[in-house]
């Protein structure tokens, strides 16, 4: 198959998903979880229900900014493996806006639900921590990071774009060409052109991957340390953005399944590609034990009561199997389970694991903020959390479902590299120890 017509046939599913159950299902959930976050403010649970809005805002936002971390590592790396899958990740910074409407929501209608108990314990702080930690420095630094940290998102993610919008445009339909042409304005389709926006991607990129460590560290911080004042730890940071990475990686490998079928490319989404996905899933796992563990030790041999208060709280009594549960989804049910070979390349196993991940990766999220607030004895899941649960799900769900119609999702010129040099593999006959012909992509594909 000669390259025009291979990129042509790429470019023909660029359009061809319609994204139903995402931007249905998302609506359906945004109206149920709007309706019992109301109900649950009128019935005098607005503690409840907005500790469980912080708890879903630092996993969605996070599941959102390590997605299109992801896509700026393979570029930073030069990936040529994912090509047809990169843009599945790239559809989440489409929940950007979500996640600075519900930070002002959180430090407006919400801070005194979240909050309080943290000013509580304000007294007999240091006159600088206490200054650090009110309200106003509080937001300013969250909603100037992150905006920032969105705006290098959006312009990475557009930069990758444009090259796309120019080769399916004449493929769009009436309104997409329009929002085509206005994003086309002053991009230079030659040779030329297209070179010097691949080396903006190349700065972008690395910025976008250096801003993104330091603001979710901010949040970390802001948004998990701060409600217990007293406690600290400086690897917390790290902790939330590499867990979100984890997540992000556990996120694309579902989308590559329900959205390689959406837009009819799961003929291009060779066992390789999906073995080398899983690999990163994999390693990414064992890396987030690494991180807890490096976490735990410090605090257990320093034996501070400052620092195991904190480590107490979640891993005894009534929160022990909450913890219980985060180590088992978050590490040893996906590391035994992603071992093996097999298991990463076929896509019922490779589901599932992705699936408890990132149900545990909820559990951590939930285990880190709660017991610093909440007034109950212990964990508790009713209607006030479900509410913004659901409401925080359904605008995910809903903003990338919106991202995928508006886009091309799938690069032409992207998957063109990476079917082009799994045909390379065939016919040179060069596997790893690990790999088979059956791994790569066929010619008939």
């Amino acid at each position: 198959m000669s390259d025009a017509k291979l990129r042509g046939g790429i470019a023909a599913h660029a359009f061809g998903g319609r994204f139903r159950l995402l931007i249905l299902g998302g609506e359906v959930l945004i109206l149920a979880g709007m309706g019992l976050f109301a109900l649950a403010l009128s019935r005098g649970d607005a503690d409840r229900a907005w500790q469980l809005f912080h708890v879903n805002w630092l996993y969605f936002t996070g599941l959102a900014g390590g997605s299109v971390a992801l896509a700026a590592v393979h570029k930073i790396a030069k990936a040529k493996w994912s090509g047809v899958v990169l843009r599945f990740a790239e559809a989440a910074v489409a929940f950007f806006p979500i996640s600075l409407v519900g930070l002002v929501l959180i430090f407006t209608l919400g801070y005194d639900h979240i909050y309080g108990p943290m000013h509580e314990q304000l007294h007999g702080l240091s006159h600088g921590k206490a200054l650090w930690l009110s309200k106003p420095w509080m937001f300013g630094r969250l909603f100037v990071g992150l905006s920032a940290l969105y705006y290098l998102g959006w312009q990475l993610i557009r930069a990758d774009l444009l090259p796309d919008l120019a080769d399916t445009r004449d493929l769009a339909d009436g309104k997409r060409q329009q929002r085509y042409d206005a994003m086309l304005a002053g991009f230079d389709g030659s040779a030329a052109g297209r070179a010097a926006n691949e080396a903006r991607l190349g700065r972008l990129a690395p910025l976008y991957a250096a801003t993104y460590a330091m603001v979710f560290t901010l949040v970390a911080f802001d948004g998990i340390m701060a409600l217990q004042p007293h406690w600290f730890s400086n690897l917390l940071g790290g902790f939330y953005f590499m867990g979100s990475f984890l997540g992000a990686h556990m996120l694309l490998a579902l989308m590559v399944m329900y959205a390689g079928a959406q837009t009819g490319v799961w003929h291009l989404i060779s066992p390789k590609q999906r073995h080398d996905l899983g690999k990163l899933c994999f390693g990414f796992t064992v890396f987030w034990a690494y991180l807890m563990f490096a976490q735990f030790l410090v605090i257990w041999y320093g034996n501070l009561p400052e620092e195991t208060g904190f480590v107490f709280a979640r891993l005894w009594g009534t929160w022990l199997p909450i913890g219980r549960a985060v180590f088992l989804g978050m590490f040893l049910i996906p590391f035994l389970g992603l071992l093996g070979v097999l298991p990463k390349k076929f896509p019922g196993t490779m589901a599932l694991f992705a699936t408890v991940s990132l149900v545990a990766l909820w559990l951590e999220r939930y285990l880190l903020v709660m017991p610093s607030v909440t007034a109950l004895d212990g964990p508790a899941f009713g209607l006030p959390e479900l509410g913004p649960t659901l409401l925080m799900a359904g605008l995910f769900f809903y903003m990338y479902g919106r991202f995928a119609r508006a886009f091309p999702m799938v690069s032409p010129r992207l998957a063109e590299i990476t079917v082009t040099l799994e045909r390379h593999h065939a016919v040179e006959d060069h596997y790893d120890h690990d790999e088979r012909a059956s791994d790569f992509l066929a010619e008939e594909a």
